[in-house]
Parts: structure tokens; sequence; C-alpha cells
């Protein structure tokens, strides 16, 4: 059996995805990192982008987060973040209409959600 590190994504207001993995990446304020099993203890504060799972079976999960910390130990990996949606989640349109929502108003704030949710689903 291949290494693995069980991962949970957490929004605020809901578990978003819980799992085991043999890859994270994620936005950091110190960077993007990538977390494998056994990488060393770490905690970070995530920054606005796409976090990207590489599952145990093979297969990938993209999230749009939004905000947060990363904690990893012991082959335990923990995103908290303040706001996270699956890509498969998003509305493609209405992300595109909230982007062009965000340009009019002046909004730097929503334009850089709309942006990464954007990305997530290329991503995906």
């Amino acid at each position: 059996m291949a290494a693995e590190l069980h991962v949970e994504l957490v929004a605020a207001d809901r578990s978003v995805w819980s799992g085991e993995a043999t890859l994270v990446v994620a936005r950091t304020t110190s960077g993007d990192i990538g977390v494998m099993p056994g990488h060393q203890p770490l905690l970070g504060v995530l920054e606005s982008g796409p976090v990207t799972i590489r599952t145990s079976d093979g297969g990938t999960v993209v999230a749009a987060v939004h905000g947060g910390f990363i904690s990893f130990a012991d082959d335990k990996l923990s995103m908290l973040a303040e706001i996270a949606e699956l890509a498969d989640e998003i509305d493609v349109q209405r992300a595109e209409r909230a982007l062009e929502r965000a340009k009019s108003d002046t909004d730097a704030a929503s334009e850089r959600r709309a942006e990464v949710r954007l990305r997530a689903v290329a991503v995906r």
C-alpha cells in the first residue's frame, strides 16, 4: 500500500472534503506548497487559490479556497478555510457574472474570489 495522508478540508460553515490522499498542493502566504506523506510538520496561512488533492485512488479533487489555515503533522493535513467549495459545485456562469459585477464595482476582494473560483474549475 502506498503512503497516504489523511486530509480534512473544512470551511467555516461545513466539512468540504475528507479522505486519504498522496499529495496536496495549496497556496500559502509563503508561496505554493506541496505536502506528501512524511512531510515535515507545518502550520501556515492559506491564501486565496485553488487547492489540488491527489486522492489515494488516483483521482483529483480541486477546491476554491479563500483564506484560512493549513496544518500538517503525523500524516494528517487539516485545512480550515474561511470559504471553500469544490470545483464540481461551482456554477461557472454565476462565477463569471460575479467577476464582471466585481470589476464594474471595483470590488477587489469579490473580484479575487470570482477569479479563484474560475481557476479552480479550470484546474479540475
